[in-house]
């Protein structure tokens, strides 16, 4: 399902853009392709949208992992990582308030975590997991884009680390980096890869993802009570038949296949200087006020944490909305000292220039 022509990225003139960490915005167009008419979700009409959906999106992720989805947040498969890649013990590597929700999933589901905590702003590194790795851990957890701080962790030596130290699976939560950041999917050879359709693919929230390996469709069926909704191989045994488990939200699946050729129609290379481009742009902006939070290297390009100050927020937010723009406020323990610029999905250049332009117009009102 190609781009209509002419509607190109256009927004509905009475609605705030939308600079969030997510939902973020969502454009007319795709709005427009999920109004079409209602189809079942076993007819052949459904199992061709399904098809071409996977398909689509191995392309974009460049991978040959099976690619798994269900109706709900990305949470779903956090925990689906856990019911099917754990039996006992896993490693939860957390620098942030999402972080630690995987191991918090984890000990809700009864399982053994051995917990490894970097500092808010710091990006976790090889040094610390090396050693920490042993035969009695079965998988480990790790974010990407650690959204309540702005790190991108460096992914390539967490891998190599854990890989060094025996054959435990890697599982990544990629919610807000998955095709806005070039994952390296290919050569990192991850075993679960989770993101939702509320973040860098520009939809409303409702649909999650799961891009998973053989070692882990294997280990899950050594693993005991995994589940109705969070069995994988379940899931995989439909999927291979172009259907759902259960009933999916076929509008989303929709405006998803419409994004997915966006995306391919922009080339990912394009897509992630744009993501940097729009991250460069805010991180300016920040440093010649009070900062981006995270540490310098290791910033994400989708969402920038940037520290307060003495800035009124409440006030702040409250220009930014009058005048169309809104933006997050922080999360987890850093909620007073930082807010949060979400630039991710189809937010250009120009619109990253418009809102920079609006906080200095508000910022010098608030004085």
């Amino acid at each position: 399902m190609s781009p209509a022509k002419g509607t190109g990225t256009e927004r509905d003139n009475v609605s705030k853009r939308l600079f969030t960490v997510g939902p973020v915005e969502v454009m007319e167009d795709v709005r427009q392709v999920m109004a079409r008419p209602m189809i079942t979700h076993r007819c052949k009409e459904y199992r061709q949208l399904h098809e071409g959906i996977v398909e689509k999106m191995r392309k974009v992720l460049d991978t040959d992992m099976d690619i798994l989805l269900v109706g709900g947040s990305a949470s779903v498969f956090l925990e689906a990582c856990i019911r099917n890649g754990v039996s006992r013990k896993n490693l939860g590597a957390s620098n942030g308030s999402f972080g630690n929700r995987w191991q918090e999933i984890s000990a809700l589901n009864g399982k053994d975590v051995k917990k490894i905590q970097v500092p808010w702003g710091e990006p976790i590194r090889a040094q610390d997991l090396d050693g920490q790795v042993g035969s009695d851990i079965e998988a480990v957890t790790v974010v990407s884009n650690e959204s309540s701080t702005g790190v991108l962790n460096p992914l390539p030596e967490i891998v190599d680390s854990v890989r060094s130290q025996g054959d435990a699976l890697l599982f990544v939560d990629a919610v807000t980096s998955a095709t806005a950041v070039d994952l390296e999917l290919r050569r990192l050879d991850l075993d679960a890869v989770v993101f939702g359709s509320q973040k860098a693919l520009s939809l409303p929230p409702g649909l999650a993802f799961l891009a998973c390996s053989e070692r882990l469709l294997e280990k899950a069926k050594t693993v005991q009570n995994r589940g109705f909704y969070t069995d994988i191989l379940e899931l995989k045994k439909k999927n291979d038949e172009n259907y759902a488990l259960t009933t999916p939200p076929v509008s989303l699946m929709y405006g998803l296949d419409y994004q997915l050729d966006r995306i391919m129609a922009e080339g990912t290379a394009a897509r992630y200087r744009r993501h940097e481009e729009m991250a460069k742009l805010l991180e300016d902006w920040a440093a010649k006020r009070d900062g981006i939070y995270p540490l310098e290297g290791f910033r994400s390009r989708t969402i920038a944490v940037i520290n307060k100050g003495s800035m009124p927020y409440d006030q702040f937010s409250a220009g930014l909305k009058a005048k169309g723009f809104e933006v997050s406020n922080g999360y987890g323990k850093i909620k007073d000292s930082t807010f949060r610029v979400g630039c991710m999905g189809d937010l250009t250049v120009k619109d990253i220039k418009d809102l920079i332009q609006a906080m200095d117009t508000t910022l010098e009102e608030l004085k």
